[in-house]
């Protein structure tokens, strides 16, 4: 396996399957362990970092788990490909920076993915499509009980799991879901949403996680803390917040069919002429109009289309995957035509 197959099949996480996924684009848990007797990633000197990642990678080979998954070290990929990655929520945008003696180890499917010297000298992600933590915990735990079979953490009787950040010392648990929610931007009510969840300890990203916006209408909902809280305790609180998130969307959606049906027709059907028809489009138009098309194949308007497809394109249509595509640099301007050719010719397929 390498870099350039993971072009060919689409991510675990984007098959628009799972649990209140016309709503729910994915759920995750990334865990944050480091290794006893080692500094953390940010004080480690060049051989210490090498050694955690030779440690590790010996461990990542031995694991049933991860059999078949494509180990790479960071400072031997292009800058294309890492964004690449970033770009499939493989790795961080903070980890491609300073690359020495950085690395990440995937699964095919994608499903599975660690950072090694990160922040942390781990950072294991299980990333899934649909609504259930619960279950992405269990895979996240069974792999974190392997790895450690291993390796020896840093670990606290009275602290927990020790981490570079102090939010992160406990369990090292952050979980996440991300949301499509337009009918909440659409009816305003996203800051007042926003505000409740801040409130009950949550924080909202955008797509690609912290110091993002949210483009596209896509909301990463994630825990902020995790000392004093045992990991099923944070599991449950943030999935009865998402609950609570997902039942206000679906009420602004029935608003929106009942109040404003022929200006949110108008809205979708604009969307979507223009994806099939626009020769030239940048990659912030992309993903608005994408936005509501889906909701208008979620809301049952649009019937020739499928979630799977318009999520990929969600993906497919980022500047580094365009350039891997095409083989090449792409300046801007080629990238808006790229982008434009590639929408035409799939939805064309449908």
């Amino acid at each position: 396996m390498k870099i350039d197959d993971l072009l060919e099949q689409p991510s675990e996480w984007l098959k628009g399957t799972g649990p209140q996924s016309e709503i729910v684009l994915s759920s995750r848990i990334r865990l944050a362990r480091n290794l006893d007797h080692y500094p953390f990633s940010h004080w480690a000197d060049k051989k210490q970092e090498e050694e955690v990642l030779e440690k590790v990678k010996k461990t990542f080979l031995t694991s049933p788990y991860l059999k078949g998954a494509l180990f790479l070290k960071l400072g031997d990929l292009t800058s294309t490909d890492k964004q690449f990655l970033i770009e499939r929520h493989l790795i961080s945008r903070e980890h491609a920076v300073n690359v020495d003696h950085k690395a990440v180890c995937m699964t095919p499917n994608e499903m599975i993915s660690i950072m090694v010297n990160e922040e942390d000298h781990l950072r294991i992600q299980v990333l899934q499509s649909g609504f259930d933590l619960m279950e992405v915990w269990r895979v996240a735990d069974t792999i974190d009980d392997s790895l450690s079979e291993h390796l020896t953490y840093a670990f606290s009787t009275n602290w927990g799991y020790l981490t570079c950040c102090p939010t992160n010392t406990g369990t090292g648990l952050r979980a996440s879901v991300m949301l499509h929610l337009p009918a909440l931007v659409m009816t305003k009510q996203i800051n007042k949403v926003i505000q409740m969840i801040t409130k009950l300890h949550l924080t909202a990203r955008g797509f690609y996680g912290e110091g993002t916006q949210a483009s596209g209408n896509l909301f990463q909902i994630s825990n902020q803390v995790t000392l004093g809280h045992t990991e099923i305790e944070i599991i449950d609180n943030i999935e009865r917040i998402i609950r609570q998130v997902i039942e206000y969307e679906q009420g602004a959606r029935k608003t929106l069919m009942t109040q404003e049906k022929a200006e949110l027709q108008d809205r979708i059907f604009r969307a979507y002429g223009t994806l099939k028809n626009a020769h030239i489009i940048t990659s912030n138009e992309t993903i608005d109009l994408i936005s509501m098309v889906r909701l208008g194949v979620d809301m049952g308007l649009i019937k020739d289309l499928n979630r799977e497809l318009l999520n990929e394109l969600f993906i497919v249509t980022q500047p580094a995957h365009l350039q891997k595509l095409e083989g090449k640099t792409l300046s801007a301007s080629q990238r808006d035509l790229k982008r434009a050719t590639i929408i035409r010719g799939k939805l064309s397929k449908q």
